[in-house]
């Protein structure tokens, strides 16, 4: 592009440009367009907004912005501040925290859409309080009436690891959802092996679950055995695990493979009966860290990779998994702090309910599911009702232990906290934590900055879905009860 001739010959072939996005270029996309945009006879329209630049940590710089009015001073500046998507209260809100960073441009963005519901802010206890008010507010929007689909919902937060707690209390919830911008904690290889067990043990005609089983980990049934078994199985129409025990077997195997599969048959057998009976948290941990140390699960994950680091966090996910899986089986709980006690089920019935919601989220059907995204996967056309999450300073704004927030890092942090608030269309709330986890410790957390900034009327806008869900309940209820008194009365 530095040779004369070819760069003329370039802007004659792209006499008009369309640049959409400017506050997400970096210096090199800026320098492309100068070259190719003629100083002299410039031809290009260029789309951006300031207010949403939020990747300067993957090089985009607010600076092209600013350098298009100084390198094209016949610019024309357009506004576009009418909004096509949020209520005027949502609006009003991401007008006010974004007032507080440097202009390039003056705007202020407006609906037609009227005020819409209020700002809602959630003050939680801690994390699984937090999750647990986004699941009960989903359940209380979609029981209030309408078309209100899952699709509808989305819960964002500012980082990846934030996603766990809310995978947990919406899979304890059969909420189907997907997860943008990372990977879901149920979509880890060791995670996906457990499943695998735990389906295995609920229903023993699932294939695609014993033949994980069988090989995770290696147990000295290999390739063959396993295709001599699927023939077998195929034959005589039955599933691998009942074939397994068939008395022709021999026929099809030799008798060492087919003793490998008898103890592999018996072990899981075995840890069937015992879940069955295993009742409660404690009983069902109980089982389940010893079925690990009898697969010796944490040695494969140590000989699978080459990094001690990485096996260890491998491993400390396994651990999580296990814990969650036994506080589903009620008994005495402890929670953000708090002891509670509830039912108690056996760990073959939790395992029935997870194997269910693990089957329908491998069918990949999503069409109608929540989206749990971070903030920086969020852009978009965004969806009617939001839960933004974890609004505490040092998570929104972010802010490590060993980096200083300079204005720089503060403003974007802003701009983030606006692209999350203009995601919503119709409903938002905002959920902050009293308490919060940072690495192992459980430290005091402290509302963001932003929430301030939003200005919102607190007296209005404090709100516990869980009692609302209860009142919808109660007057869903008594319209039933009026009904039937009704049809009584007609009847007589």
């Amino acid at each position: 592009m530095r040779d004369a001739e070819t760069r003329a010959k370039w802007q004659s072939t792209l006499r008009y440009l369309l640049v959409d996005e400017v506050q997400d270029t970096n210096a090199t996309q800026y320098e492309m367009l100068r070259l190719l945009a003629d100083p002299q006879a410039p031809r290009f329209t260029a789309v951006g907004d300031d207010d949403q630049s939020i990747y300067g940590w993957r090089g985009a710089t607010i600076e092209n912005l600013k350098r298009l009015t100084v390198d094209y001073p016949a610019l024309k500046v357009i506004a576009l501040e009418q909004n096509y998507r949020s209520t005027g209260a949502i609006l009003r809100a991401a007008n006010a925290v974004i007032a507080n960073n440097p202009k390039l441009y003056e705007k202020k963005l407006w609906s037609e859409f009227g005020d819409g519901a209020p700002v809602a802010l959630l003050e939680c206890d801690g994390e699984e309080h937090e999750a647990e008010r986004a699941v009960a507010r989903v359940q209380a929007l979609r029981a209030a009436g309408g078309e209100v689909k899952l699709s509808d919902f989305a819960i964002l937060y500012r980082a990846n690891h934030q996603a766990r707690v809310f995978e947990h209390k919406l899979r304890a919830a059969q909420i189907p959802y997907k997860v943008s911008g990372g990977q879901s904690f149920f979509d880890r290889t060791e995670i996906r092996d457990l499943c695998a067990w735990l389906r295995l043990l609920v229903n023993q005609d699932d294939d695609p679950a014993f033949l994980r089983a069988v090989t995770t980990p290696k147990r000295g049934i290999g390739h063959q055995t396993l295709t001599g078994l699927a023939e077998f199985a195929s034959k005589w129409k039955t599933s691998l695990f009942e074939a397994l025990f068939a008395d022709s077997l021999g026929a099809a195997l030799p008798r060492k493979a087919i003793d490998s599969l008898h103890e592999f048959g018996r072990f899981v057998n075995d840890l069937q009966y015992r879940a069955r009976h295993a009742s409660g948290a404690e009983d069902a941990k109980a089982l389940l860290i010893g079925w690990l140390k009898d697969i010796a699960y944490e040695e494969h994950l140590h000989d699978g990779e080459e990094s001690a680091k990485l096996a260890a966090a491998r491993w400390g996910n396994v651990l999580e998994f296990i814990e969650w899986v036994a506080r589903r089986c009620g008994g005495e709980i402890t929670e953000d702090g708090g002891r509670f006690e509830s039912e108690k089920k056996s760990l073959l019935e939790v395992a029935q309910s997870i194997s269910v919601i693990v089957s329908l989220a491998e069918r990949g059907d999503e069409r109608d599911v929540l989206t749990l995204s971070t903030l920086h996967a969020a852009k978009g056309p965004g969806v009617p009702h939001v839960v933004l999450a974890g609004v505490n300073e040092g998570l929104l704004p972010f802010r490590s232990d060993d980096e200083d927030m300079t204005a720089e890092r503060l403003q974007e942090e802003r701009r983030l906290m606006c692209v999350g608030i203009t995601r919503a269309r119709s409903t938002l709330a905002v959920s902050t934590l009293r308490r919060r986890k940072r690495g192992r410790e459980t430290v005091a957390g402290v509302p963001s900055r932003f929430i301030a900034e939003m200005k919102l009327d607190e007296l209005a806008v404090k709100v516990d879905p869980r009692e609302k869900l209860k009142a919808l309940r109660a007057a869903s209820a008594a319209r039933l009860e009026k009904e039937r008194e009704a049809l009584a009365a007609q009847k007589c």
